[in-house]
């Protein structure tokens, strides 16, 4: 395809319609992609989540910044909450990011979640595959912040930044929400309000650290063993608006992103997000499938059963499943 040739040699229309073709799906869609994936996985993707008021966007922008500052290209996808009449992106992350604009080495694009889970847009990990083949070093994927369901950035991305702030109960968000588990980097933002040290105490002693007084406002926590891979995520003090500890943030992902190159944990992390990825599409492939075959008036039918109590979800499920299969 012509736009994809232009896209790989660096035109930025040609990037951005590729990524509108991507979240139309189609033909097309899968054509562009199947041509895209042989220059993939170059990219080191970043996924930022948290509860919403907590300054992800700053938090984002400051870090595009930063890596600017290094000679890194960055691709941000910032994953918007729907419009409840169009469906589209409110747009709200490219408003806040609107300093970053006019820099040829980022792009970023706002993406509705169109009711999906976890604050992922459907088409999120298509984006990340189409921005990795046109170049960009760093694609950081910020999530919308909706709840216990954000922990599904952690199979989108190499690196998980969980971003909180003090007098929010985001010590307690964090349990809630599985987040210690998922977290790579803790940055807790906002910093300069009453509480920080309270918040960065919390989610050390979350960690299963004994408490002990910070040695700055954005020191990283060093290294020791926990459960799972080895990695002991840096709890970092940050203050967003005015760029305190974003460089702090940046120091600790790339000490990840290294981490995982050494300890060879890389390539079971990009499996994680291959399992995640094929999973979905099958699930949207065989469920659209099935639909195609099935008689609109036989699954109506099952509806009007299922909502009568008649007959329970699973049992039509399996109904549906044997009239696809005699199809």
């Amino acid at each position: 395809m012509q736009s994809v040739r232009r896209l790989l040699s660096g035109d930025r229309r040609a990037l951005a319609r590729t990524i509108s073709l991507i979240e139309l799906a189609g033909p097309d869609a899968q054509k562009a992609l199947a041509e895209l994936y042989p220059h993939t996985g170059q990219a080191h993707v970043v996924g930022v989540t948290g509860a919403p008021g907590t300054g992800k966007s700053t938090l984002v922008n400051a870090l595009a910044k930063s890596y600017r500052c290094r000679d890194v290209t960055v691709g941000i996808v910032a994953v918007d909450p729907s419009s409840p009449f169009s469906g589209g992106a409110l747009l709200g992350d490219r408003i806040r990011m609107r300093d970053l604009a006019g820099d040829a080495g980022v792009f970023i694009r706002s993406m509705a979640t169109r009711g999906s889970l976890g604050g992922l847009a459907r088409a999120t990990a298509d984006v990340i595959l189409v921005l990795d083949a046109a170049g960009f070093q760093r694609i950081v994927v910020e999530t919308v912040g909706v709840g216990q369901a954000e922990v599904e950035i952690a199979s989108a991305a190499h690196s998980v930044v969980v971003v909180a702030s003090p007098g929010m109960g985001d010590e307690v968000q964090a349990i809630k929400a599985g987040v210690m588990e998922i977290a790579d980097v803790f940055a807790v933002n906002k910093a300069d309000r009453e509480g920080a040290d309270h918040a960065v105490m919390a989610i050390k002693m979350m960690q299963g650290l004994a408490p002990s007084p910070p040695s700055s406002p954005s020191s990283p926590s060093a290294p020791s063993e926990r459960t799972g891979d080895g990695w002991q995520p840096p709890v970092i003090k940050t203050v967003a608006t005015r760029g305190t500890g974003v460089d702090e943030v940046l120091q600790a992902v790339e000490a990840h992103a290294a981490y995982l190159h050494e300890t060879h944990l890389y390539g079971g992390r990009e499996r994680q997000r291959v399992v995640r990825e094929l999973e979905t599409i099958l699930r949207t492939t065989l469920l659209a499938r099935l639909r195609a075959r099935l008689p609109e008036e036989r699954f109506q039918d099952l509806v009007a059963q299922v909502a009568a109590r008649e007959v329970d979800p699973y049992s039509a499920v399996e109904q549906l499943l044997r009239a696809g299969e005699s199809l």
